[in-house]
């Protein structure tokens, strides 16, 4: 059976696309997808700058396009990965009672002391930084699979 993941950020043009990027290329095996918690940029690509960053790096997000999460993502999905804490909250508000999907901060994954959330590009502009926590976060949840 193929794990499905879901990669959580605010808008879905930064963070999320981009951990979808690295771990659909690092991990072929499984299933994968993003989202934001927010509705602003709803059937956009990518933010250019993060693509650009991304591509760079050999990881292609031209054919992704921004949807805002939905209660019934806790059903199709094994695995949710939030961004930052926010995410976090924003997501676990639309839980449906009774449901057991596990959510957690893909930052963790990256196995840096005091490291829990993937700073947001779009305001940092720090689009290298994010990518390399992301890279590292990736090849954690490989190891974890």
């Amino acid at each position: 059976m193929t794990q499905k993941l879901l990669f959580v950020c605010l808008g879905n043009i930064c963070r999320s696309p981009a951990a979808e990027g690295l771990v659909r290329d690092l991990c072929p095996e499984v299933e994968t997808d993003s989202c934001g918690t927010g509705a602003w940029h709803v059937g956009e690509p990518p933010y250019g700058p993060m693509q650009a960053a991304a591509a760079a790096r050999g990881t292609d997000l031209s054919d992704l396009r921004a949807r805002q999460f939905t209660r019934g993502d806790f059903d199709r999905f094994d695995l949710i990965l939030v961004m930052d804490h926010d995410n976090r909250a924003n997501v676990e508000a639309l839980r449906p009672s009774g449901n057991t999907t596990e959510v957690k901060l893909f930052a963790e994954y990256a196995g840096q002391a005091g490291v829990s959330e993937v700073p947001d590009p779009y305001y940092t502009r720090d689009f290298d930084g994010c990518l390399d926590l992301l890279e590292e976060a990736a090849a954690g949840l490989k190891r974890a699979l």
